[in-house]
C-alpha cells in the first residue's frame, strides 16, 4: 500500500510554496516499538509551520532539514499500534506528516486521543483545538483580561483570532478586530462579538485607535509587523501584549523591529510571548472550558476546508492571502 506525502526540497520565497514542496509516494509506513501509524482524515494548516521551512534556528524549535516530510498536526484513527496506551481504533491528534498516513512516537508528538462523538469532529482543530487552547490561555492567562477593558486582536478572522474575539466578548469586554478585507471586519461585527473591525490595509489604523474610549487595555498580536507602531501609542496605561504569532515574519523572514518601543516604557506595558508548548500540559483543562463554550453555543469556528492532499499546497497558502475565514484544513 502506498503512502502520498509532501516532501520540503527547498526553503521557499514568500509564498511561493511550489517551487519548495513537492508531492511523493513511498510505502506505507510500518510502526516500529514505541510506534502508532495514523490513518489521516484531516490535516490542520497553520500559519507558524511556516517558520519551519526557513534556515531560521532562534525559533521556538528547530528548522526541518530539506527532504524531510512536511510535519503538521493530524486527526485519524490508529490503525497500527506498538505503544502500550494506544490501541487499533483510537481516535487521535498528533503532531504527524503531510500525507496519507503517519507514523509517530506518540510521547514526542504530542499524541492525544480525542472523542469521535462530539457533533463536528473537525473542532478537534478548531474550538476544541491548538487554536482554542491558544486563544484562551492567551487571554485568560498571559493578557488577563477582565470584564469591561478593551481588547484589539489581528489577524482576528483566522483560526486563532476569531477564537479570541469570541472569548473575549463572552468575558464581557469591548472587543476590537483587525482584518484585511471589509468582508471579513462586517462578518466579525455581525458575528463574532466585535465592537469595531478595522482594515488594516485601507484604514488609517493610528487616526482609528486613538478613538477608543481610554486606550486599548489588551493587544493580542498573531501578526507583528508595523501594526504594532500604530498600537503602542495608542495602549492604555499598564496595558498587556500577548503575542501569539508573527505571520508577518513568517511570510517576509524579516522580523518585527517597531520603531515605538519606547511606548512600552512610557506607557508602562507588559509584552509577553507565548507558544503552544508553554501550555501543552493543561491541555486538557482548557478542552474541558472550551467544550462548555462549544455546547451551550457561545462559541463556533467557521471551517475552510479543501479535499485532496493533492490541493494541499492552494489549502495552505490561503493562510498568507488573506482567503480564509476560520480555521483552514484539508480532508484526506
Amino acid at each position: 500500500m502506498e503512502n502520498r506525502y509532501w516532501r520540503l526540497n527547498n526553503h521557499p520565497e514568500g509564498i511561493n510554496f511550489a517551487s519548495a514542496l513537492s508531492l511523493e509516494i513511498q510505502k506505507k509506513p510500518n510502526p516500529q516499538e514505541g510506534q502508532i501509524l495514523i490513518k489521516n482524515d484531516y490535516l490542520s494548516l497553520d500559519a507558524g509551520t511556516r517558520l519551519w521551512m526557513t534556515p531560521r534556528t532562534d525559533g521556538y524549535q528547530p528548522p526541518l532539514p530539506l527532504g524531510s516530510m512536511m510535519v503538521g498536526l493530524c486527526l485519524g484513527e490508529v490503525i497500527e499500534s506498538k505503544h502500550p496506551n494506544f490501541k487499533v481504533g483510537d481516535y487521535v491528534r498528533a503532531f504527524g506528516n503531510w500525507a496519507d498516513y503517519s507514523c509517530v512516537d506518540p510521547i514526542m508528538t504530542g499524541t492525544i486521543i480525542v472523542d469521535r462523538n462530539i457533533s463536528d469532529i473537525r473542532q478537534h482543530f478548531g474550538v476544541l483545538g491548538m487554536n482554542g487552547w491558544t486563544a484562551l490561555w492567551g487571554l485568560t492567562e498571559t493578557a488577563k483580561i477582565k470584564k469591561g477593558e478593551n481588547v484589539l486582536i489581528s489577524a482576528a478572522a483566522g483560526s486563532t483570532g476569531i477564537l479570541a474575539c469570541q472569548i473575549a466578548a463572552n468575558a464581557g469586554c469591548n472587543v476590537y478586530a483587525l482584518s484585511g478585507k471589509d468582508n471579513k471586519c462586517s462578518f466579525l461585527e455581525k458575528n463574532m462579538g466585535v465592537k469595531q473591525a478595522f482594515n488594516y490595509k485601507t484604514d488609517d489604523l493610528g487616526d482609528e485607535f486613538s478613538k477608543i474610549p481610554n486606550g486599548i487595555d489588551v493587544y493580542f498580536d498573531n501578526v507583528g509587523g508595523p501594526i504594532l507602531d500604530n498600537v503602542l501609542p495608542n495602549m492604555a496605561l499598564y496595558g498587556r501584549i500577548a503575542i501569539s504569532g508573527l505571520i508577518s515574519d513568517y511570510e517576509k523572514d524579516r522580523p518585527t523591529a517597531p520603531q515605538r518601543f519606547d511606548q512600552i516604557l512610557m506607557k508602562r506595558l507588559t509584552v509577553t510571548g507565548f507558544f503552544s508548548p508553554d501550555f501543552m500540559d493543561q491541555g486538557p483543562r482548557l478542552t474541558k472550558e472550551l467544550l462548555s463554550m462549544l455546547k451551550n453555543k457561545s462559541i463556533e469556528m467557521p471551517f475552510d476546508q479543501t479535499n485532496g492532499l493533492e490541493n494541499m499546497l492552494k489549502a495552505y497558502s490561503k493562510l498568507f492571502t488573506g482567503e480564509n475565514i476560520g480555521k483552514v484544513l484539508l480532508q484526506l
